[in-house]
């Protein structure tokens, strides 16, 4: 098995910056990808960015382009998220995942972090 925990939600005001961590652990030769993914109240759960383990090729939602970066640490087992210039629509739990394959498509992944809190107040 896999476990994902993530860290590091809040408060923050509008243009403020967070970052998040996952730490991966247990069968993690499984995952060729890490990534993160966002629910917002009352609507459905949306990519983020996603990561490769190995080269560490990048993909990231328009929603969050220039704004964001996801990066990892081999070492750690880690994935950050630091988000930059938030607004008050990033307001959403946001999960850590991971894939077996490249993917944007959140069927494509089976492990899932109990995800963070981030809300972005106006």
């Amino acid at each position: 098995q896999v476990q994902l925990v993530e860290s590091g939600g809040g408060l923050v005001q509008a243009g403020g910056s967070l970052r998040l961590s996952c730490a991966a652990s247990g069968r993690t030769f499984r995952i060729y990808s890490m990534g993160w993914f966002r629910q917002a109240p009352g609507k459905e759960r949306e990519f983020v960015a996603t990561i490769a383990w190995s080269n560490g090729r990048t993909y990231y939602a328009d929603s969050v382009k220039g704004r964001f970066t996801i990066s990892r640490d081999n070492v750690k087992n880690t994935v950050y998220l630091q988000m930059n210039s938030l607004k008050p629509e990033d307001t959403a739990v946001y999960y850590c995942a991971g894939s077996g394959t490249y993917s944007y498509t959140l069927s494509e992944y089976d492990y899932w972090g109990q995800g963070t809190q981030v809300t972005v107040s106006s």
